[in-house]
C-alpha cells in the first residue's frame, strides 16, 4: 500500500486514543457508544438487503441453495447463520451453507494463510457441484479478502448469482458483486477489529436475508416457526403451544397430537382438515 488513504475502510484509526488507560466501565460505555450506530447504518442499505433477497428467493424456489463464503469471523457468521436454518426454519441442511476459508479447523482456529488463496474457495463450492440457480454471498469486511473475492469473481463468471456484505463500497468485492450490500460503519473501537460493529452489522443483516428468504419459502405461518425441528423438549413446548391457540386445544392434547404427527404444520394441515 502506497498511503494511508489506500487502506481498506476496516483498518482507519480508531477515534478512541489510550484505550489501554480506559477502566473497564470507560471501554463498555464507549463500545456500547459505537453499536448504536451499526442500526442505523445497516436501514440505509435496506433497499440492496431486500433486493438481494428477492433475487436469491427466484433461484431458491427453483431448487436452488443459498451459499455464504468468508473467512475469519465472517465465515463464522456465515456459518452460524446456515446452521440455524435447519432447527428454525425446518429446511434440508444443504439448503444454506457457509464455507470458511480454512475449513472446518478455521471456525474454532485460525488456519495460517487460507483467507490469501484467490483461487481455493471456487474449487470449495465445486465441491457442492453448484449450479445456475445457487447463489453465493461473499462476507468480507474489507472487502478485499482474496478467499472471498475470487469466490465471487468465479461464481458470478459461472451464473450463479452472487452478493456481498462488506463495509466498503469501493472494494473489489463490492464492485464484483450483482448486488453489494455495503455497510459506512467509520472506525472500529479497537483499529482494524472489524469483529466489533462490522461484524455486528453482518449478523444483523444475515439475520435478515435468512428470514426473509424462508419466509418466502413458506417456512413461516402467521408469525409461527411451523416447521421447526422438535429438537429438544422447549421447542416441542412451543410447538404444543401453537398447536393449542390455532387449533382452541388444551396444551396436553396438543402435544398429543404434535407427537403423533411429528410436526406443528402437519398437526395443522391434518386436523383442520376435520
Amino acid at each position: 500500500m502506497n498511503s494511508k488513504d489506500s487502506l481498506p475502510k476496516t483498518e482507519a484509526e480508531s477515534y478512541y486514543n489510550d484505550i489501554d488507560r480506559m477502566t473497564s466501565a470507560e471501554i463498555i460505555q464507549a463500545m456500547n457508544r459505537e453499536d448504536k450506530q451499526v442500526a442505523d447504518a445497516v436501514e440505509l442499505v435496506l433497499d440492496k438487503i431486500s433486493t438481494l433477497v428477492d433475487k436469491s428467493l427466484v433461484r431458491l424456489k427453483q431448487g436452488g441453495r443459498l451459499f455464504y463464503i468468508g473467512a475469519g469471523t465472517s465465515g463464522r457468521l456465515g456459518i452460524l447463520d446456515a446452521s440455524e436454518c435447519p432447527p428454525t426454519f425446518g429446511v434440508a441442511r444443504g439448503k444454506v451453507i457457509g464455507i470458511i476459508a480454512g475449513g472446518d479447523e478455521a471456525i474454532r482456529n485460525a488456519v495460517e494463510k487460507a483467507e490469501d488463496n484467490s483461487d481455493q474457495c471456487w474449487r470449495d463450492l465445486k465441491e457442492y457441484s453448484v449450479g445456475k440457480n445457487d447463489v453465493v454471498i461473499g462476507l468480507a469486511a474489507s472487502g478485499r479478502t482474496p478467499y472471498v473475492v475470487g469466490g465471487i469473481e468465479d461464481a458470478r463468471e459461472n451464473g450463479l448469482l452472487t452478493g456481498c456484505i462488506t463495509a466498503d463500497k469501493n472494494s473489489p468485492l463490492a464492485r464484483s458483486s450483482e448486488v453489494a450490500i455495503a455497510v459506512d460503519l467509520g472506525p472500529e473501537f479497537i483499529s482494524g477489529s472489524s469483529r466489533l460493529k462490522a461484524g455486528s452489522a453482518q449478523k444483523m443483516i444475515l439475520n435478515m436475508m435468512s428470514t426473509a428468504c424462508m419466509v418466502g419459502l413458506g417456512h413461516i405461518r402467521g408469525n409461527r416457526m411451523v416447521d421447526m425441528q422438535l429438537s429438544n423438549q422447549k421447542l416441542v413446548k412451543r410447538g404444543a403451544r401453537i398447536i393449542a391457540e390455532e387449533l382452541e386445544l388444551d396444551l396436553e392434547k396438543a402435544e398429543k397430537l404434535l407427537v403423533h404427527y411429528g410436526s406443528v404444520r402437519k398437526v395443522l394441515i391434518n386436523e383442520q382438515k376435520n
